[in-house]
């Protein structure tokens, strides 16, 4: 990670944000914006590892900044970081390509360790979103008449795809879910590929959002 952008209308969340990449990835420069305009602006003149991104902007949705991000910057990594935890909100930044989401609430060193989780793969996602996208899966099995439509699109993962999946989902690294279930960080990451390739996907975000 060499370039940031942070789309952020406070200045102090905005500057506290630009620290806490800096320390997370060092050597990184960042370039703080407040408005979706100018965001989509410097993506389509400027690339960008990481974009930190705030979903309630003057100007509209931070979610237009991550459809424009993996229109025009397909390799970047786009997180939302915001104060929203509603179930409309994160599967709305999941469904238009955040690889991750994070809550503002955070301590500063505790967001600094979520952020390095990209550089092994993994979506850093802050605890409560991880429990509510499992409570949501559980309303969800509760309510089976709810997805029987949708039986006939189902993809048939084996029982130790669907464990993994299910610990991706609740946050865990790979070498977490490797020790609960006994295997190797390798293994776990061929068991994670076998399930983008079932699933037709192509990050932990988009294979957390399947889990649920």
């Amino acid at each position: 990670m060499k370039t940031a952008i942070i789309v952020e209308d406070v200045p102090e969340i905005s500057r506290w944000l630009a620290q806490a990449t800096q320390i997370a990835f060092p050597g990184l420069v960042a370039k703080c914006v407040p408005r979706v305009s100018e965001a989509i602006a410097q993506l389509r003149t400027q690339a960008f590892d990481l974009a930190l991104v705030d979903l309630g902007l003057p100007d509209g949705s931070g979610v237009d900044v991550l459809i424009q991000l993996r229109q025009f910057q397909p390799s970047a990594v786009g997180v939302v970081v915001t104060i929203f935890e509603d179930d409309e909100h994160l599967f709305a930044a999941l469904k238009a390509g955040a690889f991750g989401y994070l809550l503002k609430e955070q301590a500063q060193d505790e967001l600094i360790a979520q952020l390095q989780r990209i550089t092994r793969g993994e979506p850093p996602l802050s605890p409560a979103i991880a429990r509510r996208m499992m409570m949501h899966f559980a309303q969800t099995q509760a309510h089976p008449s709810a997805t029987a439509q949708q039986a006939e699109g189902v993809v048939a993962l084996s029982d130790r795809e669907t464990d993994v999946l299910m610990r991706v989902s609740k946050g865990f690294t790979l070498l977490e879910i490797g020790s609960q279930l006994r295997l190797s960080r390798h293994t776990v990451g061929d068991h994670v590929k076998n399930i983008y390739r079932k699933l037709g996907i192509s990050s932990r975000a988009e294979a957390t959002l399947e889990a649920v």
